[in-house]
């Protein structure tokens, strides 16, 4: 995982590391990163025209580094202040914004760039909150963003993320604790866990799913869970589902309204049409084990009723659930939305979108950005669903194990094309997590 922190605990870390390394050794390696990616964008450094707008602060100073770099390799290369850049910055191929970075606070209007030149930014887009990703000013849109030290808020919440193009990291060994993180890929190998003396129960999972209207979702919830890893599943649906669909012949038919306390976790919702609050209370009432829910189980009077409000519980909205669960739309900052349900309920909160934010309710943070337009299909967060509760069951806990679904779910997604089905998903799933073994 790779860390995400707030305006003052990167600072704290970056004086920590000035305090072992020396700041000019980190200065030089920041703008050595920003030179290395601004070169891949060039092809080549030698004869290429590159402005570098600079401010007062580290964030300048990096800029002057790496266009030292790219001038002993053959670019032609100019230093523009950035109270005396013009409003257009005209005659370059690549423009580096190393004006404003980290705590900006003041309004700042960048220079625009002529059509056709590509923009690096120095770990954030000039004129942007570090912290909420609210604009300051008009900052200029980058092509690729390179951040320092660690990713920071803005580069995937508020109007900032949507002008930080695409995001590289230089990690320059200044951050050593993760809290709030990103998922990568090297993450999912810790999916991969058995133990010699396993048997079916160890990583059972019941699904409360389905029903006669929908009974789609019930084969899709159930083949989600098999495929991340679930040895045992029992689900219960309203109304008989199994003529309409190919239900996996693993999966159990339970007619026993209680959870099975050798289940590790279940799944709920998916499927089961109006009204099924109240048939799930009946269901959930002191439930022994971490709790899925979904779609028609997102329900604000049962969570608020039943939930322990220990973090066991996880609630995977898209943003139309969230708003209904809020009474209101997420607005920008979805990290401090995400959180705040999470705190409100005592719930894990997964919001599913484009940049998937998972929140515990401590605040602690997760951020998944694997997804793909492929996954805009109907059926695919059942499968979400049934992945993270087998993920769950596999041991892991709800945040890391929402987590490390969510990133698998999008990974499978992004492998397929834009018109696959959510079954095409189930199979990209397994695929993946044979090559992890």
């Amino acid at each position: 995982m790779i860390p995400i922190l707030t305006t003052q605990a990167m600072r704290e870390a970056d004086a920590a590391a000035a305090a072992l390394r020396g700041s000019d050794a980190l200065v030089a390696a920041a703008g050595t990163a920003v030179a290395l990616h601004a070169q891949r964008m060039l092809r080549h450094c030698y004869g290429r025209r590159v402005g570098v707008v600079v401010g007062p602060g580290l964030n300048g100073a990096d800029g002057r580094v790496a266009a030292a770099w790219l001038r002993g390799r053959g670019a032609l290369v100019e230093v523009i202040q950035w109270d005396r850049a013009p409003a257009l910055l005209d005659g370059y191929e690549l423009v580096i914004d190393a004006a404003f970075g980290l705590g900006c606070s003041r309004p700042y209007t960048a220079p625009r760039v002529s059509p056709g030149t590509l923009v690096l930014a120095v770990d954030l887009p000039s004129g942007v909150d570090s912290d909420s990703g609210a604009l300051l000013g008009s900052p200029l849109a980058a092509d690729v963003t390179v951040a320092l030290g660690a990713y920071k808020p803005a580069h995937f919440t508020g109007p900032a993320a949507d002008l930080c193009g695409g995001l590289h990291f230089a990690g320059l060994g200044i951050v050593r604790v993760v809290e709030d993180a990103l998922v990568t890929d090297e993450d999912l190998a810790l999916l991969v866990n058995s133990a010699p003396d396993d048997h079916k129960w160890n990583h059972a999972v019941q699904a409360l799913v389905g029903s006669s209207l929908m009974p789609g979702a019930a084969e899709l919830v159930l083949r989600g869970a098999l495929a991340g890893g679930a040895s045992m599943i029992r689900f219960e649906s309203r109304g008989y589902v199994a003529s309409s669909v190919e239900l996996p012949p693993e999966a159990v038919h339970s007619v026993d309204p209680r959870i099975d306390p050798r289940c590790r976790a279940v799944v709920a919702g998916p499927g089961l049409g109006p009204d099924a609050a109240s048939w799930l209370r009946e269901r959930l009432v002191d439930c022994p084990c971490p709790v899925v829910l979904d779609a028609d189980g997102l329900d604000r009077s049962l969570i608020d009723d039943l939930s322990p409000r220990n973090g066991s519980w996880v609630l995977t909205p898209h943003e139309g659930e969230f708003a209904r669960l809020t009474k209101t739309p997420h607005g920008p900052d979805r990290f401090r939305a995400v959180r705040e349900l999470a705190r409100d309920t005592g719930c894990v909160v997964l919001l599913k979108g484009p940049r998937t934010v998972i929140a515990s309710p401590s605040g602690t943070l997760r951020v998944v950005t694997s997804g793909t337009s492929a996954l805009a299909t109907a059926g695919s967060g059942d499968v979400l669903s049934g992945l993270l509760a087998a993920t769950i069951a596999r041991g892991h806990d709800p945040l890391e194990a929402a987590a490390l679904a969510a990133h698998l779910h999008g990974r499978a997604g992004s492998h397929l094309s834009p018109y696959s089905s959510a079954s095409d998903v189930v199979n990209e799933v397994r695929r993946l997590i044979r090559a992890a073994i």
